[in-house]
This record gives C-alpha cells, sequence and structure tokens, in this order.
C-alpha cells in the first residue's frame, strides 16, 4: 500500500487565520499534495475552495467525536461547544474527507476502564453514523493514554480492543514517546488498527518536552522518535502525517524537510 505523506494544518494555524488561501498555496509549494485540516466545520466552504485552488486534497481531518466540549491540553481556555457527528460528517463530505478522527479525549477520562469504555461507546456510536454516509471514524493519542496503564496495558490499547472495528487509530509517534512508550513495539501490537501515523519528531529532552507546547520538537528525522522503524511496523498504513506543536525556527522550512525526509523515507 502506497503511504501518502500529508500535513496537519493545526501546524500552521496562525498563518492559516491570518490567510487561508495564500497558507495553503504556500504548502503546496512546499511539495505537499495532501492535508489533514483541523476545525473544519466552521469554514468547510472556504476551505474546500482554497484546497482545491492549491491543488491539495484532504483524505483526514480532526473533529470531536467522542466530547460535548473542548479545553485545552494544558486546561487553560474557555470550555467549547462542539457539533454533532452528524453535522461534522457533513461538513467532511464537503471537502471530500474520508476519515474524520477525534483528536484530544482529556486525561481525567483516562483513569478508569470504565470511562475509556464510555469514549469507545461513544467513537462507536459515530462510526455507525458516519458509515451511513461513508465516512470513517478514527481516534488520535496524546502521552497520556500511554501513561494510563490497567494490567500492564496501556489505556490506548485497552481502547483500541472495545472498538468497532471500522474504528481506525491515529497514531501520534511523538507523543507516544513522551509517554514512555516504544513506538515501534506499539505499532507492531496495534496492527492493521492504525491507518495513520503523526511522523512528529522532537529531542525528547525533558527540560524543553516537559513545557506547553513542548519546546524540544525537530524536523522528521532530526530529532530521537523511531519514525522509520515505527512507520514500519504498521502494515495498514496509509498516511504519514507532518506536525509541529511548536516550533522556534522557518516554520514553513522544517515542514518541507519533514516532508522530504518522509517522501525520501517511506513514502510511495
Amino acid at each position: 500500500m502506497t503511504i501518502q505523506t500529508s500535513l496537519q494544518l493545526f501546524t500552521i494555524k496562525d498563518e492559516l487565520e491570518a490567510d487561508l488561501e495564500g497558507t495553503l498555496t504556500a504548502v503546496a509549494a512546499r511539495g505537499f499534495t495532501a492535508v489533514e485540516p483541523y476545525d473544519f466545520v466552521r469554514r468547510a466552504e472556504p476551505l474546500a475552495a482554497a484546497l482545491s485552488a492549491a491543488g491539495l486534497t484532504a483524505p483526514s481531518g480532526h473533529a470531536f467525536l467522542a466530547s460535548e466540549s473542548f479545553v485545552n491540553p494544558d486546561g487553560s481556555g474557555t470550555t467549547i461547544p462542539v457539533p454533532t457527528p452528524d453535522v461534522v460528517f457533513a461538513a467532511a463530505r464537503v471537502l471530500g474527507m474520508e476519515t474524520v478522527i477525534d483528536p484530544y479525549t482529556e486525561p481525567a477520562r483516562w483513569e478508569s476502564v470504565a470511562q475509556i469504555e464510555e469514549t469507545a461507546r461513544l467513537l462507536n456510536a459515530a462510526a455507525e453514523i458516519g458509515a451511513t454516509v461513508g465516512v470513517r471514524v478514527g481516534y488520535h493519542n496524546h502521552a497520556h493514554e500511554l501513561e494510563a496503564v490497567f494490567d500492564g496495558v496501556t489505556g490506548l490499547e485497552v481502547l483500541a480492543g472495545l472498538l468497532d472495528e471500522r474504528v481506525v487509530l491515529e497514531v501520534d509517534l511523538y507523543w507516544v514517546a513522551r509517554g514512555g512508550v516504544d513506538p515501534v513495539a506499539l505499532l507492531q501490537r496495534l496492527g492493521d488498527r492504525v491507518i495513520a501515523v503523526h511522523a512528529k519528531d522532537g529531542t525528547l529532552d525533558p527540560a524543553l518536552a516537559g513545557a506547553y507546547p513542548p519546546a524540544d520538537q525537530v524536523a522528521a528525522g532530526e530529532g530521537s522518535v523511531p519514525l522509520v522503524e515505527a512507520i514500519s511496523a504498521a502494515p495498514a498504513l496509509e498516511l504519514a502525517i507532518v506536525e509541529f506543536d511548536y516550533y522556534e525556527g522557518d516554520l514553513f522550512d522544517a515542514i518541507e524537510r519533514s516532508r522530504v525526509f518522509l517522501d525520501e523515507k517511506v513514502a510511495g
């Protein structure tokens, strides 16, 4: 199966808010053909037009499916209501999106198996709705799903065991490593469930990684996360997605270096 390189647009969120069309044109100029939108429901039509104009596709996107509201991962910000799954999937169809991935559930929901069962129930229910309109449902991890362990099994793997077979996983390799788990071994265990990865790299320097947003992230292939080995361990992988939570240098240069690394090492 061909692995397509993509870019999570949250990486360039400030630039997108300032100039949607120009920023997407700049992404295409850096060699990308696919992107992963976030917060796309409120701007599906203009985003679809801008993607088309730039020659970009959006095979996957991030939207909440197992939460009724959202608070930033560091606990800051206002609680924001989120649209219902049917509204999310309608917007996804406008964008030609095949897979909608839930990007985050708060750490307080990973303290017991019963809580994980409830998250699985909500994702399974969303997948049932998505199946009626041809949209697949997935889940994206941060570190806390790996730091939560139940009888020797990580919370993310507990979730995987409870999900409808139609629900897929997008594994963020940086956050797996930050959670103290070997990304290669994890992807081997998860097998065909993983259809996408965030091929995010970092030095994992505790002094920098502990900040929010983390300050240790570097271009793919320039850090300590075993990206190539992990991607090779995912037999059903479709997407290798570039993302930065934070980067102090030339951001567009870093995303292009990341794309080139992934295209050379794992894509195709």
